[in-house]
């Protein structure tokens, strides 16, 4: 009988925790949301403790997706930390408390400075306060794959006795190798099943190695009925193992592994496009499932064998993971039901009235500059369409600009609108680029440094849409903009300005706390 492996994202906690990679809250509850239309077991949203705006956020996702999904947070094994997560998970249907604690000689000695005995009764105390709070505990033994083992079994018996319901194995280094780890899975899950059947073994893994992927599915191969993963691999340092790849993995091997998962994967591509787009960070062209070559064949033989039988060179369809494999070219003279169609296509919802006849007008806009306009191109209109709405009147927008670019005195006039009032200014700067920041920072008036400034090209053709991707540092927060724009000297202005707006959403969220 085939196995149903629980599936827990952690993007919105661990992969945040990437430099450039930070969501304001309105972001985080639209990546959310599409978790939940991707059918993930359970969201780690955060973790609370670390500041007032991961606490609202973590709250905010508990209340808007929480009826349907499992919604936790992390928590060191303080009583703090774990009233934090209490209070911002606490709305949800199904809350989880997760508290995380290290187990290796190396975290008891040189990161706890304590003795092991006194870094388990930590745990256990930790245990016994969540479950007067919740029901669901996790506990997370922090770098267990280099941990002694008798050392982590005692540990586990111990939290297990005291009330946790899952126990998580990190490879938190990604110093594992698929066999070691898999062996390590198998005699917790034998011991464990004379312990208490009942409490579910999980597996958290990071990439440092490039076997992130291969370690979960060799977990799962040795017993482990949950796996802990971030959309595109996102995460610290080489990243975590990637949800698409574990679950495709599974899928496509299913009578070897003997498991499968409740993910809706033909929402994997949206999933991964959004998170792309929300955090300005690009997916390698060759990553497996998510990349944009990865159904992509140059080589005659293969064109050959395909055109014969796709199974020839494919172990899986575009069309599984949401990907399309052939696309509708839009024009000017694509109508609105041709539009509506592309856009809902895509998995959006095209709106009604003026909501619908505001998006049209501005595909229409990007027809006649581009001609022909793909899939890619609307995906990009739709969600910058978005970006920003009802977002409230104290950011800005621009109205108009002016760059003069030569090799004596660049100069930039920016206009931009801000609520009711516009406001103008001119700057020379060292380039066009530089001169238009110069005039935006001018007129926003705060000292922000660009850390990180990148362009790139999103789709095809001679008009094809530009994205410019920027990183912006203000009072030591790194805040990031994007923005996409067939006029690549517009679309920086608007990711600068995004950026800008980054701050200003941040600043209101901390006074509301």
């Amino acid at each position: 009988m085939t196995r149903s492996i629980i599936v827990l994202d952690t993007t919105l906690r661990d992969g945040e925790q990437v430099p450039g990679a930070k969501m304001n809250v309105h972001q985080k509850i639209e990546f959310a949301q599409q978790l939940k239309r991707l059918n993930v077991d359970i969201i780690e949203a955060g973790f609370p403790a670390s500041s007032a705006g991961d606490f609202e956020s973590v709250r905010e996702i508990a209340r808007t997706v929480g009826d349907s999904v499992s919604i936790t947070a992390l928590a060191r094994a303080v009583k703090s930390d774990i009233d934090a997560v209490y209070e911002s998970i606490k709305l949800a249907q199904n809350p989880l408390i997760h508290i995380v604690l290290g187990t290796s000689n190396i975290h008891v000695e040189k990161k706890f400075n304590r003795s092991k005995d006194a870094v388990l009764q930590m745990g256990v105390d930790a245990v016994k306060y969540a479950k007067t709070l919740l029901p669901q505990v996790q506990y997370s033994t922090e770098d267990a794959s280099r941990s002694d083992f008798e050392y982590l079994w005692t540990t586990i018996e111990a939290v297990v006795k005291a009330g946790a319901t899952m126990i998580n194995i990190p490879d938190t280094v990604g110093y594992a190798v698929p066999e070691e780890f898999g062996e390590l899975i198998h005699k917790i899950k034998e011991r464990l099943k004379n312990l208490n059947d009942q409490v579910i073994l999980s597996v958290h893994c990071h990439n440092d190695l490039g076997l992130a992927t291969a370690n979960t599915l060799a977990a799962v191969k040795n017993g482990a009925e949950k796996v802990e993963c971030t959309i595109n691999g996102l995460g610290e340092r080489a990243g975590n193992t990637s949800l698409e790849e574990v679950v495709m993995g599974l899928k496509v091997r299913e009578n070897y592994f003997n498991a499968s998962t409740n993910i809706r994967t033909k929402e994997l591509i949206k999933t991964s496009r959004l998170l792309t787009y929300l955090t300005g960070l690009d997916v390698q062209v060759n990553k497996a499932i998510t990349g944009e070559n990865a159904f992509a064949h140059s080589s005659g033989i293969h064109q050959d064998g395909l055109l014969k039988d796709k199974q020839v060179y494919e172990i899986m369809s575009p069309e599984e993971v949401g990907a399309d494999s052939m696309e509708l070219i839009l024009t000017a003279r694509s109508g609105r039901h041709a539009f509506r169609n592309a856009v809902e296509k895509l998995g959006f919802d095209a709106g009604e009235g003026e909501e619908f006849e505001a998006l049209f007008a501005k595909f229409l806009q990007l027809a006649d500059a581009k001609k022909e306009v793909y899939d890619h191109d609307v995906f990009y209109l739709v969600t910058h369409h978005r970006t920003y709405e009802d977002a409230g009147s104290h950011l800005y927008e621009l109205d108009s600009f002016q760059v003069v670019t030569n090799a004596l005195h660049p100069t930039a006039t920016v206009k931009l609108k801000k609520g009711g009032e516009t406001v103008q200014d001119s700057t020379v700067g060292d380039g066009p680029i530089d001169a238009l920041y110069g005039a935006i920072k001018t007129i926003v008036g705060l000292d922000v440094e660009l850390k990180d400034y990148k362009i790139n090209s999103l789709s095809r053709g001679k008009e094809a849409i530009g994205r410019v991707n920027i990183r912006i540092e203000y009072q030591g927060k790194s805040y990031s903009g994007r923005a996409m724009d067939t006029d690549i000297i517009k679309a920086s202005a608007l990711a600068f300005l995004n950026g800008i707006n980054a701050v200003l959403l941040d600043a209101a969220q901390e006074v509301q706390a």
